[in-house]
């Protein structure tokens, strides 16, 4: 039986269609004004292997294949997991998918926390479309980027098209959704998330701070006005950023924490890397230093970290796992 959403916005351009092939199929009814302006049909069937070339072109552009990352957040160019860990990733998604029930996966984080990159990872193994909540607000107002929204309307306007766009995503299942870093400053969000499962990515400021001011923040409208030194002023308004949603992050069910997987794998201090360590690091787009300087090891390690295209996920699927154990009354003492 086919399953009808009418959603006000062109919501089948920012998702990975592909996946669409292992359900029932998905009618998205579009408005008259959208249908004129992209020349799509008013309402957009996902049937398997039935994907038309514009449908084709977005999910190349947003595939959840370990080989195809844009990772505007995390650098990719990095190579595929190897075999055991990509059957390691999927036993444990396979593992745990009945209890999820086909419920959406809500990514929450502060921004450059790898929500996008570890989104793509987790839609892969658990046979989810992924979309990204910024990615639907910018086509809900005509492809004006975040940053422009900021400009034109400002912050409010934004947040209002984030509330919307989460609301219509409530609707919607087996999705991972990457949401915007400050989507959880709104209770009314959280209503609509807690229709699925949150995950939060929490990372040292630090870390993000110093992976935000080498990219650039152009991209970023809550930080590219500051001037000074980029690393600096970065940090300080992540501080401050965080003052405003440090424990509205806390509402997510599951938790993911960079430090805490460093601590897990004994990689206190840099001294201690061997080869073999570094080598489990996917291949990056720009070289990765490991100084001994005091003060700075601790942050370039976590910044390896936020590149471990396997083991960050896998944590994540571990978090969920203890969370739905914990929701029907299961024994989750040995996870």
């Amino acid at each position: 039986m086919e399953v009808k959403i009418a959603l006000k916005m062109q919501f089948s351009a920012c998702i990975d269609t592909d996946k669409f092939a292992r359900r029932p199929s998905v009618s998205l009814p579009f408005s008259q004004k959208l249908r004129e302006q992209h020349g799509h049909p008013i309402s957009c069937h996902f049937q398997p292997r039935r994907t038309s070339n514009w449908q084709k072109h977005v999910a190349s552009e947003a595939s959840g294949s370990y080989r195809n990352f844009p990772a505007p957040i995390l650098e990719s160019g990095s190579f595929p997991p190897s075999l055991d860990e990509a059957l390691i990733l999927k036993d444990k998604s396979q593992e745990i998918l009945p209890y999820i029930d086909g419920r959406c996966i809500y990514l929450v984080g502060m921004m450059g926390s790898g929500k996008t990159t570890i989104g793509k990872i987790l839609s892969e193994v658990l046979g989810y479309s992924f979309c990204d909540s910024d990615t639907l607000v910018e086509l809900a107002v005509k492809g004006t980027s975040v940053a422009e929204i900021f400009n034109l309307y400002g912050e409010g306007f934004f947040r209002n098209k984030e509330t919307e766009t989460l609301q219509n995503l409530s609707l919607m299942r087996h999705m991972v959704v990457s949401t915007g870093g400050g989507a959880v400053v709104r209770p009314i969000n959280w209503k609509y998330m807690a229709k699925g499962i949150s995950v939060w990515l929490d990372v040292p400021l630090e870390a993000l701070a110093r992976r935000i001011s080498a990219v650039g923040t152009n991209s970023r409208p809550l930080l590219h006005h500051d001037s000074g030194d980029a690393y600096n002023r970065t940090l300080t308004r992540l501080s401050n950023l965080w003052k405003e949603r440090g424990d509205a992050y806390a509402n997510a069910n599951a938790r993911v924490s960079l430090e805490e997987i460093a601590a897990k794998l004994g990689h206190r201090d840099v001294t201690n890397l061997t080869p073999t360590v570094i080598a489990i690091e996917v291949s990056l787009s720009f070289s990765l230093s490991l100084s001994l300087s005091t003060g700075t090891h601790i942050i370039q390690l976590l910044e390896a970290f936020l590149k471990l295209e396997f083991y960050i996920p896998f944590q994540a699927l571990l978090q969920i796992e203890a969370f739905l154990k914990g929701e029907n009354g299961m024994d989750i003492a040995t996870l």
